[in-house]
Order: C-alpha cells, then sequence, then structure tokens
C-alpha cells in the first residue's frame, strides 16, 4: 500500500493534518504508539479541554512567547472562528469563558476527541494504533515512508510528524519527532519546560504551602531590571509557586538563567504604597492597643502575619501604637514588594507545554512543508513555537495541522 500521506502521531495536529489531507480525496494513513487519539488531549484543561481563545487576532499573537510570525499564515488560514465553528459543526456545542476561553459545553475533552475520531473515520483515514514509528525514510532529500519499530516499512508520498513534545511523557510524548527530524538534519531547539511551576529559595515559602493569593501582580526581574509580569493568582506549594500568573511567567522567563532569576509579589497592585500606608494608618486607629497580628488580619493572609518580620522587619506582637512611621512605611512598601529568589523550573515532564523544537527557520510558514526534506511536513508542539495559557498552544496545533494538510500534494498531484 502506498499512501499520499502518512501522519505521524494522533493528537489535535496529527488528526487535523490527516483529515484535511483525506478531505482533499488524498489517500491518508494516521500512525499512532498509543492505543487510542489525543491521549494527552484528554488531560489539558484538567479534562474540559479549552481548546482555542476567541481574542482578536492581535491580542492572539500578542499571546505567542515563541515565533509568532512564523504561525501567521497557519493561523490566519484556520483561526480561532474557524476552529470552533468545525466542532460545532461535528455536533459539539461550545460555551466561551472568562478571558474569551473556549469549551465543549459539556466540560468533556472526551466529547473533542470523540468527534476527531468520527471525523477521521468520515473522511476515510485508516487508523493504526499501536503503531511506533523508528524513522523516517528518504532518499536524495525525499520522503520514502517510515519505518515501523517492528521493521515493517509504510510507504508514502509525504510525511507529517506531528508527535508533540516532551511533557506529559506518560501521554507518549517522548521526543520521538526531535530525533526523526535531527536524522534528516533538522535542527532542534533545545527542549524546555514552558508554563510550568517554578522552585524557589528561602525556607519561608514552605511555610505558606497551599495558600492562594488571588489579584497579586507578579515581577521577573533578572538583573534589577523587570524583564516580564503577570497579575493573577499565584499558589505557594512543597517545592515554591505556581497558579496561573507563574505558569505564564515561567513560559516568558524560560531562557533565563535561573540563578539569575528572582520574583517581586506585590499584594495590592491597584494601589500605591502611599494608599495603602494610608490604610494602614486607619486599619491602626480602629484597632487601637491591639497586637499588629490581630490588627492585620483582614488585610493580609493570617499565614503569611508571621513571615512580616522575614519581609519587613516587624514584630507582629507589637501593638499597632507602638509602631513608629518608619516601621509602617516599611510594611507598607513591603507588602507590594515581596522577594522571592527562582532556582529553577519544575522538570519538563510537569510542563504543560514543550518550549524549544525544530527550527521555524527550517518550514516553509505557508506550508508546514521542511525546507531541506521535499515531503516532509511538521505541525503542533514539536516545532519551536509555544504560547501562555488560554487554549492558544491547542488552536496553534489545529490551525498548523489544517495548513500541512491542505498543503500535501498527493502522488499525481506534482508537476
Amino acid at each position: 500500500m502506498y499512501y499520499d500521506l502518512i501522519t505521524v502521531g494522533g493528537g489535535p495536529a496529527g488528526v487535523m493534518g490527516a483529515a484535511a489531507a483525506a478531505q482533499r480525496g488524498l489517500k491518508v494513513v494516521l500512525l499512532e504508539k498509543n492505543d487510542r487519539l489525543g491521549k494527552k488531549l484528554s488531560i489539558t484543561g484538567n479534562g474540559r479541554c479549552n481548546f482555542t481563545n476567541l481574542c482578536d487576532p492581535a491580542s492572539f499573537m500578542d499571546n505567542i512567547v515563541s515565533n509568532g510570525r512564523f504561525l501567521y499564515t497557519s493561523l490566519k488560514r484556520f483561526d480561532n472562528h474557524s476552529l470552533v465553528s468545525f466542532f460545532n459543526s461535528l455536533g459539539v456545542k461550545t460555551k466561551v469563558e472568562d478571558d474569551n476561553r473556549v469549551f465543549p459545553a459539556s466540560d468533556r475533552a472526551e466529547e473533542i476527541i470523540k468527534a476527531l475520531h468520527n471525523y477521521l473515520h468520515k473522511s476515510k483515514v485508516e487508523i493504526r494504533f499501536n503503531s511506533n514509528v523508528k524513522k523516517v525514510l528518504a532518499v536524495n532529500n525525499r520522503v520514502s515512508g517510515v519505518l515501523l519499530d517492528d521493521n515493517n516499512r509504510v510507504a508514502g508520498e509525504n510525511v507529517l510528524i506531528a508527535t508533540g513534545g516532551l511533557s506529559y511523557r506518560q501521554t507518549g510524548s517522548a521526543g520521538d519527532g526531535f530525533r526523526m527530524a535531527r536524522a534528516l538534519g533538522h535542527f532542534v531547539a533545545p527542549p524546555r519546560p514552558a508554563l510550568v511551576p517554578l522552585v524557589a529559595g528561602g525556607k519561608w515559602v514552605k511555610q505558606l504551602q497551599g495558600l492562594s493569593l488571588q489579584n497579586i501582580n507578579v515581577q521577573a526581574v533578572l538583573e534589577e531590571k523587570v524583564i516580564a509580569e503577570q497579575t493573577g493568582e499565584l499558589i505557594f506549594t512543597h517545592f515554591g509557586v505556581s497558579g496561573p500568573v507563574i505558569l505564564k511567567l515561567s513560559s516568558l522567563i524560560n531562557k533565563c538563567p535561573p540563578s539569575s532569576l528572582a520574583l517581586r509579589i506585590d499584594l495590592f497592585p491597584s494601589i500605591s504604597t502611599t494608599q495603602l500606608d494610608a490604610q494602614l494608618i486607619e486599619i491602626f486607629k480602629k484597632n487601637h492597643g491591639k497586637y499588629l497580628k490581630n490588627a492585620l488580619g483582614d488585610l493580609v493572609p493570617r499565614k503569611m502575619l508571621p513571615l512580616l518580620q522575614i519581609f519587613a522587619g516587624v514584630d507582629i506582637l507589637k501593638q499597632v501604637d507602638q509602631i513608629t512611621k518608619k516601621e509602617r512605611e516599611k510594611l507598607a512598601g513591603s507588602l507590594k514588594r515581596i522577594a522571592l529568589t527562582i532556582k529553577g523550573a519544575r522538570p519538563l515532564n510537569e510542563a504543560m507545554v514543550t518550549a524549544g523544537g525544530i527550527d521555524t527557520n527550517e518550514i516553509n510558514p505557508s506550508s508546514m512543508e521542511s525546507k531541506i526534506v521535499r515531503g516532509l511536513f511538521f505541525a503542533g508542539e514539536v516545532i519551536d513555537v509555544d504560547a501562555l495559557t488560554g487554549g492558544f498552544n491547542l488552536q496553534i496545533a489545529f490551525s498548523t495541522g489544517y495548513l500541512s494538510g491542505v498543503s500535501v500534494k498527493g502522488e499525481n498531484e506534482h508537476a
């Protein structure tokens, strides 16, 4: 059997690429190493599957961390509205939540996977599960098929590598695509964890384990220069910090040496230090005669109160009437500038997304075809592209997959 397209990987990028090619009448086979499609997709968004974001195009590009310009054509060819319409046409009802995030109305990622599986069948894509590809075969810089782990060959005119990255290895993301691309002469930017919790220094961090801070601002500081900042929710853990604000920051700073990084946490980003000091004056007046730890109970999370000695050098067992102006002002400043040293990120396997991957300079952005090997295509996380949380990474996977599928030339289509 000879195929017009052999797709390696049954995630969103691979499924969309295979189906888009098959819809054009091409003979397509999809090879998936697992026993089912979308294993990683099934756990995204805590199993709810935030598959895209309905923000405007400019805002969408702002949320792409690496190589956004490379994605311009694919995102324009198959955008967020196209993806929502696509799933609606497959019978999946959708809903839009905060920050334009789009989910299936059922809150079930399995509904998305089932719809994609049915679409592949309807498109007459041959699906082979438990099919692990060992290498992509090429002759004279032209794809000729793939070699499987059992040493059987699958012959084909084109190959789409859509194997994902290196995060959540239990889902099958083992870096296979990186290895295949390198063997064919492609440069692979070193994979790095993105959208990942951070490991913090300072023994006091463990004392705050489980504490969640809402609507706070966090700045990433490198050699006293603010290089990134985010506002949102932060969660303290046994190893450091996590939560949406940290996950986003981790992607923006993952190229920096962790030993030089620090975070500054502002508990009250909506007011100035002077305004916070004025609030403290009022609190002290109302709590005449009380200890500081009891007076600040409504302003500062109780778990943080014992740490005010570390942050501001103020004894919480001191009565508010005995707090000097200098101490009060230092307390206000400290609550808007809590310093946290960073040791590094959690392992790549714990990251939501893999940053790094196949060099975009070696891929044609108008087709997703390799510039080195004819008939070789790439889509999704295997490419050196990544974005922030909110549905952007999945949209990139679907868009690059679609563009590759409509760009593939069948055996009878070559000039």
